[in-house]
């Protein structure tokens, strides 16, 4: 065994690539019953920088793994029942042929499905639909701001981010940049209510009365001050904002179209096939 290990050792190393070695010069590094493992189908385990010791182990290792998994397979064989191994290749059989045609159908969509959808489409399925877009959880459009307690004109910072006006935002983003330890405005998107209150040190009992209430909120510990600035809010149980749901409403109506898409295939094969008399049905 070592012989042979150093032998493909040595054709690794100095053979460069594997394509090197021809197809009739196939060198069989380990056989279980009529089973052969070659050098070829060793994987890349050679690696520049591994002594030539760890390189032996590693090709070692492999080795009698594949040993191992044979001798199980070749006695799993031997032993179980002919019912069981029917029912495998029925299978396997089933697990091809759902992969045969899931790969077509995919083929096909790409090819021929049409994806493009207008920002009339969307707009005319949520107003259409508007039931399926309640709100399960309350929803914001917020500016986050932490600052170290010890941070210098802390109430300019405060007042710039009660503002709206673009000019102290931007004022507010400097600073924030120089001194907060966080600064998030979602990209000025909605965002679940319980994500912003996880960031404040202690818990909001009622989320509806806080929203109700506040435009502006501050919040500290012993080491840290916290802001948030409340631009809009959507209460849980309402109609969520269409720019809220609107990459649901693109994947809903897109699987839709895929569905629609692949019954209409199957359909027409089934057609063309009926009309050519290509099936029997007994």
């Amino acid at each position: 065994m070592n012989r042979i290990l150093t032998v493909i050792l040595i054709i690794s190393v100095f053979s460069g690539c594997r394509n090197s070695i021809k197809t009739t010069e196939r060198i069989p590094v380990a056989e279980v019953g009529k089973v052969v493992l070659y050098y070829d189908e060793l994987p890349q385990l050679i690696q520049k920088g591994i002594n030539e010791s760890d390189s032996i182990a590693l090709i070692q290792n492999h080795i009698n793994k594949w040993t191992k998994r044979q001798l199980l397979l070749q006695r799993a064989e031997q032993n179980l029942s002919q019912e069981i191994k029917n029912e495998i290749i029925r299978q396997l059989d089933d697990t091809r042929s759902n992969l045969v045609i899931y790969q077509y159908q995919r083929q096909m969509m790409l090819e021929k499905m049409d994806t493009v959808l207008t920002e009339a489409e969307l707009e005319n399925y949520y107003a259409a639909n508007e039931k399926s877009f309640i709100l399960n959880s309350n929803i914001i459009k917020a500016l986050f701001i932490k600052l170290p307690a010890e941070t210098p004109d802390i109430e300019k910072i405060k007042n710039l981010a009660r503002s709206n006006n673009q000019s102290d935002l931007q004022k507010l983003e400097s600073l924030c940049y120089q001194f907060a330890e966080k600064f998030d405005d979602f990209n000025e998107e909605w965002v679940l209510m319980d994500r912003v209150s996880l960031e404040l040190p202690q818990e909001i009992q009622n989320e509806e009365n806080f929203l109700k209430r506040n435009t502006f909120f501050e919040s500290a510990d012993t080491l840290s001050v916290y802001f948030i600035s409340i631009r809009d809010y959507r209460l849980r149980s309402t109609l969520a904002p269409f720019e809220y749901v609107r990459d649901d409403i693109k994947r809903i109506i897109i699987n839709s179209r895929r569905f629609e898409f692949i019954q209409s295939l199957e359909n027409a094969i089934y057609n063309e096939a009926l009309k050519e008399k290509r099936f029997k049905i007994y």
